[in-house]
């Protein structure tokens, strides 16, 4: 299969201050395995309900945990990964309706895809390289080029900061990574279309600048 596919983007950084605050709450602990790093939730076995697939550092692999509807977890399932997976998301990246799993892999400079087989089952996964020396850290999904088919973007903490697209072919592989540059030490990311044409954008925190990057979408397929 051939497959032609394009993307741009441009990108402003703006300078952030941060305010926390705290409130207080019940808490409940399911226990993992060493180093859980990374949470996404999804319906990974359809059932209808909510289950949470954690992305766990030291142990190279992500654990699905499984709703009860209850508010409880149970069935803990592991699946390996590459090196020190820090970042989690979830998709549809082979369009059969069964979500499947993105994890960054840090030290292994790549994203590892997880397809999901709907009964909350993973294949072996499957390992895209986002380039040499990037660590990538943070992941998000979006249709990037409005051809139906989820692609990915990831931040990539290493090197001198940027962030990696990952056009999806919609059969659970994606095409060779685009690499953009950002700000340093880019540490989470996320979409959104922030000036209103209807295209997803991308906003990244660089931790070492410290600012926030926009990366607006100026794709021609849409």
């Amino acid at each position: 299969m051939t497959t032609t596919t394009s993307t741009s983007m441009t990108t402003t950084t703006t300078s952030t201050t941060t305010t926390t605050s705290t409130t207080t709450t019940t808490s409940m602990t399911t226990t993992t395995s060493n180093g859980p790093f990374a949470i996404v939730v999804g319906d990974f076995n359809q059932d209808n309900i909510l289950d949470i697939a954690a992305a766990i550092e030291l142990s190279a692999n992500v654990a699905i945990l499984f709703g009860r509807g209850n508010g409880s977890f149970a069935g803990l399932m592991t699946f390996t990964v590459g090196t020190n997976p820090y970042g989690i998301t979830s998709g549809d990246f082979n369009n059969d309706s069964r979500l499947d799993l993105a994890v960054t892999n840090f030290d292994s400079n790549s994203v590892g895809i997880l397809l999901g087989y709907g009964n909350g089952t993973f294949a072996s996964q499957m390992t895209f390289s986002t380039g040499s020396g990037t660590n990538p850290h943070s992941v998000a999904v979006a249709d990037f080029n409005s051809d139906n088919k989820l692609d990915i973007v990831v931040a990539n903490y290493g090197g001198s900061g940027s962030i990696s697209v990952l056009l999806g072919y919609g059969n659970g592989s994606f095409a060779t990574a685009i690499r953009l540059s950002a700000g340093s030490q880019p540490y989470t990311i996320t979409t959104g279309d922030f000036n209103g044409d209807s295209r997803p954008d991308i906003a990244v925190a660089n931790a070492g600048t410290p600012s926030v990057g926009i990366f607006l979408n100026t794709c021609s397929c849409c």
